[in-house]
């Protein structure tokens, strides 16, 4: 959510940056904002006269009173007024509405260093980490490789819970909670503190950091309550800080957190295709930073970082595109997604996204911080360290052997309880 102030004096501004971001239809709003902001003021305007009316006529009774004079004249006015009040603030509360939805989409302003493109065709290659390995036969899938080692079960999963599920057994699954507790251990290596969040959120902690379109596309709704199921762990972390002063000495709060997550991905392309790359129920280890705004960008390139870290460690070949204005998500001041390589689409296969909301989130939340001299809202900014099914995805294909077998990064060996392959 971008400050009213912003809007109200860089109209201008604002509407260059829906036209950066390809969102023509969405610059009317900016007028309409303008518009509705007006019309408030007006309507407050209004109320303090009659605020101030009323309070000059009760003086006058009051000394027509100690005069024994008749103050009749003025009483009737003054019954009038808290009448013309409410009718003004129930016009008001109705416009604040309205602003507050425009506010929700308008778009944020996105930062400087961003390329400017339509969509994800033109995002730009930041850098490559790691060469893809040259095989000597023939590629198979994560899915032919899982099923033919008989470690995961997507035929009884489509039966049980529908598309988009799985069983996972054996050391595929044990591979899956190695790669949980690494990312855990070097995060909190790194200073982060751990967090397990709730698994279900409110609407109003929701909306705080999603659009609507997000919600209508991705969120799962409790029948009958206000709760969602969580789309990533992001979301509950961040919503800790919901409506909290923070003081200056407790910044930057640095969090990691570890979570199953749930999305329906309506609309999404592959979530009816078998296997593990899009999924509804997938584990994630995520970071997050609450930081001072002139920091955020220094955290920005260390969490970045981190996830290059982890994924130079598994030693799977990455490499790092920045998105393009186009692509941003309307929350999203900066982004750049990790890719890592696969042998099978002889391709690039997205695993994290880095992401610098500036303030429009903590904005949302009500996420400020006081310096002692005055308060304002924080920048958050949120990444994933792994998602464990896209990992595997890359695991398995990269690691691949003639034989069927897979080899496990050595730097999960200490979680595997001594196995270094995944075999039969």
């Amino acid at each position: 959510m971008l400050d009213p102030k912003l809007i109200r004096e860089n109209p201008d501004k604002v509407k260059e940056n829906i036209k950066k971001k390809f969102q023509e239809d969405k610059i009317s709003l900016v007028d309409d904002f303008l518009k509705l902001d007006d019309e408030k003021r007006k309507l407050m305007q209004e109320a303090q006269k009659l605020r101030h009316e009323r309070n000059e006529l009760s003086k006058k009774i009051n000394e027509a009173k100690k005069k024994g004079e008749d103050a009749k004249e003025f009483m009737s006015v003054v019954k009038e007024i808290p009448g013309k009040i409410k009718d003004i603030e129930e016009k008001q509360s109705k416009l604040d509405e309205r602003i507050t939805e425009i506010l929700l989409i308008i778009p944020n302003m996105i930062h400087e260093s961003v390329p400017i493109g339509k969509n994800d065709k033109e995002n730009v290659e930041v850098e490559k980490i790691g060469d893809p390995r040259k095989f000597d036969f023939e590629v198979k899938s994560h899915v032919e490789i899982a099923e033919k080692l008989d470690m995961v079960d997507f035929e009884t999963s489509a039966e049980t819970s529908g598309n988009g599920f799985y069983y996972m057994k054996g050391d595929l699954a044990l591979l899956n909670m190695a790669l949980v507790n690494f990312a855990r251990d070097y995060m909190v290596s790194q200073g982060y503190e751990y967090v397990e969040p709730p698994l279900m959120i409110r609407k109003k902690v929701l909306t705080g950091v999603y659009s609507n379109e997000e919600i209508d596309a991705m969120s799962y709704k409790i029948d009958g309550e206000d709760l969602y199921l969580i789309a990533t762990s992001e979301h509950p972390l961040i919503g800790m800080f919901i409506n909290k002063t923070l003081k200056k000495s407790e910044l930057p709060i640095k969090i990691t957190g570890f979570s199953a997550c749930f999305r329906r991905e309506i609309g999404s392309h592959g979530i009816d295709e078998k296997g593990l790359f899009r999924t509804h129920q997938f584990n994630k280890q995520e970071m997050i930073v609450i930081c001072e705004p002139k920091d955020s960008y220094k955290f920005y390139e260390e969490m970045m970082t981190h996830s290059k870290n982890v994924f130079k460690a598994l030693g799977i070949p990455i490499r790092e595109l920045e998105c393009c204005s186009g692509d941003l998500a309307d929350l999203k001041a900066k982004s750049a997604d990790l890719e890592a390589w696969s042998p099978r689409k002889d391709g690039w296969i997205e695993i994290t996204s880095c992401t610098n909301m500036e303030e429009a989130q903590a904005r949302r939340l009500n996420i400020k911080v006081d310096d002692g001299k005055t308060k304002y809202f924080t920048h958050t900014l949120n990444n994933t360290v792994i998602a464990t099914s896209r990992a595997l995805v890359a695991i398995l294909e990269n690691f691949q052997n003639s034989d069927g077998t897979v080899d496990i990064p050595e730097v999960l060996w200490p979680y595997m309880c001594g196995k270094k392959k995944l075999k039969q």
